[in-house]
């Protein structure tokens, strides 16, 4: 008997530890682009204003487009030292941080420091899958996000980010990260749900789309947004799920209705 309670307490407690703490959803993901008011324009053209922006000695840092309270796309400028342009990392954002991090330290993924970030959130950032950078934040009190709650809200085609796709070459180690690692599960779609309530997702996919990001944004109808996109002059292409565009350098723009 008491081999038998043994035996389910170990059960218990490794179904826990397989599980991650819950995630609020998709905070942002960064770009660098060669053209920062460009990119702001077409973003403005579907809808999504700039919120603020960061400078560093005077020089723009990156541009903060504005989703909805708690989602937004980072432009950064493409310079010198920095020429590649594309995508950079993911972020996700939660109400828990500090348990997180913890967590992440107790199964050895090596998360570093966390810490106050210059917009003013707590912010802990990891290496993923082949050295992609993981960044993980919550919003606070007074912090640039926060005192923009309300603002800037403009009106998006479509109003929530659902989906990030992130390029690998070698995709089965990637998609293991993500399961085994971050303990995010498999959607019948073979995407990975974050943990939580939010219903977005991440998509491992194989790099042809290379250094490009690729998002989803959810809207009510794809029959309204296209029409929607048509009146706004934005040119995009059809696929039976979803109306798909690019911005001006060539990052892959999709529209979804939920659950496709």
């Amino acid at each position: 008997m008491r081999k038998l309670l043994l035996l389910l307490l170990l059960c218990v407690t490794a179904a826990v530890s397989a599980q991650s703490v819950p995630m609020d959803g998709l905070a942002h993901v960064a770009i660098r682009v060669k053209d920062v008011p460009a990119s702001r324009a077409f973003y403005e053209k579907i809808g999504f204003l700039e919120a603020f922006t960061l400078d560093n000695k005077g020089v723009l840092d990156r541009s903060f487009i504005k989703i909805n309270d708690d989602q937004f796309i980072e432009l950064y400028p493409q310079t010198e030292k920095q020429p590649q342009i594309g995508f950079l990392h993911l972020c996700f954002y939660g109400s828990d941080l500090e348990s997180l991090h913890k967590q992440y330290e107790r199964e050895d993924l090596k998360p570093h420091d966390l810490k106050k970030a210059g917009a003013g959130n707590l912010l802990f950032t990891m290496e993923g899958p082949e050295k992609q950078n993981i960044e993980y934040t919550q919003y606070m009190p007074g912090s640039l996000h926060s005192n923009d709650h309300g603002k800037h809200l403009g009106n998006p085609v479509g109003p929530k980010l659902i989906s990030v796709s992130l390029a690998m070459k070698d995709v089965p180690p990637a998609r293991a990260y993500y399961s085994e690692k971050l303990h995010f599960p498999i959607t019948k779609s073979g995407s990975f749900a974050i943990p939580g309530t939010s219903g977005e997702t991440v998509v491992i996919e194989d790099d042809q789309i290379g250094a490009r990001m690729r998002v989803a944004f959810q809207v009510k109808s794809l029959k309204e947004a296209a029409a929607d996109l048509t009146k706004r002059g934005v040119p995009f292409t059809r696929a039976k799920n979803a109306l798909s565009t690019t911005d001006p350098d060539g990052n892959i723009v999709e529209f979804r209705e939920h659950g496709s």
